[in-house]
């Protein structure tokens, strides 16, 4: 059963309209039905998508207040994507970029863009394939998508031009950013998750390659 409440909407998002939380409810239900037909997210996730999944998203707004042009990598079932998607209809001119390769998943994350005629673009490529039609974003973000490393690899055409990295990470997210060390000088920010007692969203910026 859903815990959605506009004022836990609010807690990890930031200001929302009445409206954007209703459209969000209304997300939540089509995502489920989506969900037993194609597993877009893990089952086991499934009684709390709202906590475990929306909310989750939805506190990357609050982060970036300010952002316009946004690209969310291996969007699977539109998280953080979609979530972002929907408070960005409240930014003039706000708009986000979803970036997913597998062919269902693309055709759910259009068929909500569609329905609810949200400012986001599906591209259906592999991310390393997707550069070329990317719009010069602001903000990247990934989420349950790849180790640290790995993500910085599939960002850096941007990350090294002047956009940040929003990147969900857990509990074991200090040993991925000394794996990335390695490799990678950044700007690093760490913000405390509103809905995982264990989990950070790290902000990267300026990032550059160790030579």
């Amino acid at each position: 059963m859903s815990a959605a409440s506009w004022a836990s909407l609010q807690a990890a998002a930031g200001p929302v309209s009445r409206e954007t939380f209703e459209r969000l409810v209304e997300f939540e239900t089509v995502f489920q039905k989506w969900n037993r037909r194609i597993n877009l997210a893990a089952q086991s996730t499934q009684d709390d998508v709202w906590r475990r999944h929306i909310l989750d998203s939805a506190q990357l707004a609050r982060i970036k207040p300010d952002a316009r042009r946004w690209v969310d990598l291996g969007s699977g079932g539109g998280f953080p994507g979609l979530v972002l998607a929907f408070l960005l209809a409240e930014r003039d001119g706000a708009s986000i970029e979803l970036v997913e390769s597998n062919r269902k998943k693309a055709s759910f994350l259009q068929a909500i863009v569609g329905q609810f005629n949200l400012p986001a673009r599906v591209i259906a490529r592999r991310i390393d394939e997707a550069y070329p039609f990317v719009s010069a974003p602001q903000i990247v973000t990934a989420r349950a998508l790849a180790s640290l490393p790995v993500l910085l690899e599939l960002s850096a055409p941007w990350l090294t031009t002047g956009a940040r990295g929003l990147f969900h990470k857990g509990r074991d997210y200090r040993a991925e950013l000394a794996e990335s060390a390695q490799r990678w000088s950044f700007d690093l920010v760490e913000h405390a998750s509103a809905t995982d007692a264990h989990g950070v969203i790290l902000e990267l910026s300026d990032l550059r390659q160790l030579t």
